[in-house]
């Protein structure tokens, strides 16, 4: 059928492969991209030779009087209306119908005495075009600067038939494709064919015209950028952030996650988490792998530790801690809970190389004695908090000289040390001016040494749990002079009754904390704390045998400022009144031994917590 419908169509011979061709000779085929999957007779009409287009203006079916034309409207389905031209626009443009290849139909007829195309299939082309064609609307000035876009058309493709453009959106459709057609006709690039005649515009479709080019958008200036494809924005890195930025992220993360996680992502991270800043707080407690070695090799990779940390470490001894002195002259704090293989020896080596040293706590340690703390007073002027606990073996000799040559003290915890007594507590009153934190638990301290503690005007936290010869007339006496007194802990001290505590609730301006366990009170007391206190928020009379379920709630009713009511252990407030308490004063918190497992399961609950049904249950 693609012979018949060519004008200039010759004989047909079938060769020796059993395909047809032409007799006369053809040129070489040009590569071309064929849009349809089917047969190619389309291609052969785009390029089959057509008359002149008539010199008038166009009117509807016009362009159809060639048979190619008509042949093509048959071969598609198509019913006339769509072949119908947009505004000023010659080309018979189905722009919402067919892609770029189809619309070369309707341009500019070829010359008779050009030869036509060849008959070949332009999806079979063996070469691929210079660039993908444009695809996006052009106007009639882009159409024009064409042959200037080097990117999009190679020297070889120069000769070929420009195809037409995609039509822009419904508002520039009429106008700019009619410019690009009229443009194209007149300088022979629109289907080369140079000297076409083009029919005058009549006034309406001048109107058109000028409205669709007042619509359409601005013309590209360089019409070879359309063949790219715009350049993605780089996605978001966090290695872009400034150093000093990772590094305060870093700084929330523990040990072990800069350790074992940031510092293997890549070796930016790990020369972040190598930082000096993140090795100036070391916590390495409870890690039993900690050895001397380790150690010494990050004393000697950094030597600006302030503060560290190696309690529950059984693995290294006094040969480590010695190093870490000689290498961290600057530490500050230094931590080591039940390492009781250290000695006096690792305590007189941070004391002689580390003058700056402000806190040590050094609790629980059997091999610890006078000596270390001699060494201690003598060199460490700047100690603020020292944590003595349990070391059996220190002494009033070692404290004393503590309390003489360390001036600065503010925080001192004495905890089961039988051999300090009243000496130690009148000599850190008489020296250590600056105490606000004392705790003689269960020592060997009575009130005659316990009174002193009412020169210490600063003194905000006292904690004299299981003192055995302490009164009610020492306590109250520390109450009334020291006015800045916060906490107040007097568990395990049968001695302290309900006038003890009335004075205490009179007299504390600034008491918050009030520890009572198995003391000698009753509801009295209680009833005493709500009606005098107005600063007491937390009250614990856990133990407290002679507490009832008055006492409970009468406190509930009339302290303001009540935020904590402990009742462990007190068997004679029932169950059913605390639930009834729980109900009306929901900003207070209860404990007791059903609250306490309530709360405990409620929070377990909230943390994904589901319990496991056993099938014998």
């Amino acid at each position: 059928m693609g012979h018949l419908l060519s004008k200039e169509a010759s004989t047909l011979s079938r060769g020796r492969d059993g395909r047809c061709s032409r007799s006369r000779k053809v040129p070489p085929p040009r590569s071309r991209s064929c849009f349809l999957r089917g047969p190619c007779m389309l291609c052969f009409i785009v390029h089959s030779a057509s008359p002149p287009a008539p010199e008038q203006p166009p009117a509807p079916y016009t362009a159809l009087a060639t048979p190619e034309r008509r042949a093509a409207r048959r071969l598609l389905g198509l019913p006339p209306a769509a072949w119908e031209p947009r505004g000023r626009c010659p080309r018979l443009l189905l722009a919402d119908l067919l892609p770029s290849p189809v619309r070369g139909i309707l341009g500019p007829a070829r010359p008779p005495g050009e030869v036509a195309s060849e008959m070949m299939c332009k999806r079979k082309g063996t070469r691929l075009p210079a660039c993908t064609p444009c695809k996006q609307p052009r106007s009639a000035a882009a159409a024009a600067a064409e042959p200037e876009a080097s990117a999009c058309q190679s020297a070889e493709s120069a000769g070929e038939a420009q195809l037409c453009a995609l039509p822009a959106a419904e508002g520039c459709a009429s106008g700019g494709a009619g410019a690009a057609a009229r443009g194209a006709a007149g300088d022979g690039s629109g289907g080369g064919q140079p000297g076409l005649p083009q029919p005058t515009p009549g006034p309406e479709e001048e109107e058109k015209e000028k409205g669709g080019e007042a619509s359409c958008e601005e013309p590209l200036k360089h019409p070879g950028d359309c063949c790219r494809e715009p350049l993605l924005p780089p996605a978001p890195d966090i290695n872009q952030l400034p150093s000093s930025i990772l590094l305060k992220i870093f700084s929330n993360l523990s040990l072990n996650e800069r350790c074992l996680s940031a510092s293997l992502v890549c070796k930016y991270w790990r020369d972040l988490c190598l930082d000096f800043q993140f090795w100036k707080q070391l916590d390495l407690s409870s890690r039993q792998q900690v050895t001397d070695e380790l150690l010494e090799k990050i004393a000697s990779r950094s030597q600006n530790i302030t503060e560290i940390n190696i309690s529950d470490c059984r693995n290294i001894s006094d040969k480590g801690v010695c190093v870490l002195a000689s290498k961290c002259a600057g530490l500050i704090r230094y931590t080591a809970y039940r390492c009781k293989q250290l000695s006096d020896t690792s305590v007189i080596a941070i004391a002689s190389q580390c003058p700056l040293l402000q806190k040590v706590h050094v609790g629980n340690q059997d091999k610890l004695t006078d000596e270390g703390l001699k060494q201690m007073g003598s060199k460490c002027r700047e100690l603020k908090d020292i944590h003595f606990g349990q070391c059996y073996n220190v002494s009033d000799e070692g404290m004393i000289i503590i309390a003489k040559g360390c001036l600065k003290l503010q925080r001192i915890y004495m905890q089961e040390n039988k051999l300090v007594t009243d000496r130690t507590v009148k000599a850190f009153a008489k020296h250590c001016p600056e105490l606000q934190y004392v705790g003689f638990m269960g020592c060997s301290v009575t009130s005659k040494g316990v009174i002193h503690l009412s020169k210490l005007r600063n003194l905000s936290n006292l904690d004299l749990r299981h003192i055995t010869e302490l009164d009610n007339e020492t306590v109250m006496e520390i109450v009334k002079r020291c006015k800045k007194l916060n906490s107040l802990n007097l568990c395990l001290n049968w001695i302290i009754n309900d006038r003890c505590v009335e004075v205490i609730a009179k007299e504390g301006q600034n008491l918050k904390e009030l520890y009572l366990v198995s003391c000698k009170i009753t509801d009295y007391a209680l009833i005493a704390i709500g009606r005098y206190s107005m600063t007491i928020e937390t009250v614990d009379v856990g133990w407290c045998k002679e507490i009832t379920d008055h006492g409970a709630t009468q406190i509930a009713e009339s302290s303001k400022s009540l935020r904590y009511l402990g009742l462990m252990r007190c068997d004679r407030v029932n169950e059913a009144t605390v639930e009834q308490l729980v109900q009306q004063y929901p900003h207070i918190t209860f404990s007791t031994v059903l609250q306490d497992c309530k709360r405990t399961l409620e929070r377990a609950y909230q943390m994904g917590w589901t319990p496991s049904v056993s099938t014998a249950s």
